[in-house]
């Protein structure tokens, strides 16, 4: 996955409606009509956000005569989440070594 498409990811997964639609999709294929219930947005800006999501390549959208199914593609979170992978441990070790320094110090100077 190339850097724009990480920063599309990312740029999804900002928003909180974009989120909550990703949650709804985790339990299912769905209609559009079925994820835009429980927003009090129009059916119109949630066709927006989908729009995102389907950019970035984390939904499919297909149409089956009436019924405009949507469902959850989780492979460009499992390459974010790689990325992010990288920078976790990198953390992890930098407190790994503050954790080993803090203790070094309260050996040398015991408190009483």
């Amino acid at each position: 996955m190339t850097a724009d498409y990480l920063s599309l990811t990312f740029a999804a997964l900002a928003d909180p409606t974009r989120r909550a639609i990703l949650a709804r999709l985790a339990q299912g294929e769905t209609s559009v009509t079925e994820i835009a219930r429980p927003f009090k947005i129009s059916l119109p800006a949630i066709t927006k956000h989908l729009k995102v999501l389907e950019r970035c390549g984390l939904i499919a959208r297909s149409r089956d005569a009436q019924w405009r199914p949507c469902r959850l593609k989780a492979q460009p979170m499992q390459e974010a989440v790689n990325w992010l992978e990288h920078y976790r441990r990198h953390w992890e070790e930098s407190f790994d070594r503050l954790d080993d320094y803090l203790q070094e110090l309260q050996a040398r100077n015991p408190t009483p």
